[in-house]
């Protein structure tokens, strides 16, 4: 079974991002030479599936045809190699944002008009 990613890392982290985080994994693991070629094929063939017109119409098997490729995928490759690539993609740079102070005396602010000189 998969490495589990933390709680309080995840308590962070919306529906979306978690999708796109869980693509991004996928993509690493399929560059890693260290997983099988065979469990390669279990996302790849997913993707064709998402891919080519098939008999059902509508999204929702094509979702569920993607999500248990890559979760088949994420389950079979090797837990350490799936722990590796989690905690390169998880790793972040915590920071809060904060506006820019600006003030009269600040040598890096120009005040100055445009003027379009070619009419």
């Amino acid at each position: 079974m998969s490495q589990k990613v933390p709680s309080n890392i995840t308590a962070k982290i919306n529906f979306f991002q978690k999708i796109w985080l869980e693509v991004k994994l996928v993509l690493r693991l399929m560059k890693d030479k260290r997983v099988n070629l065979w469990i390669k094929l279990l996302p790849l063939g997913a993707f064709i599936y998402w891919i080519v017109p098939d008999l059902i119409p509508g999204p929702i098997d094509d979702a569920m045809v993607m999500w248990l490729g890559f979760y088949l995928f994420i389950e079979l490759c090797p837990p350490d190699v799936v722990a590796e690539h989690r905690q390169a993609l998880l790793r972040v740079t915590s920071g809060e944002w904060h506006e820019a102070k600006v003030t009269d005396s600040d040598p890096q602010v120009v005040d100055a008009e445009f003027q379009d000189l070619d009419k």
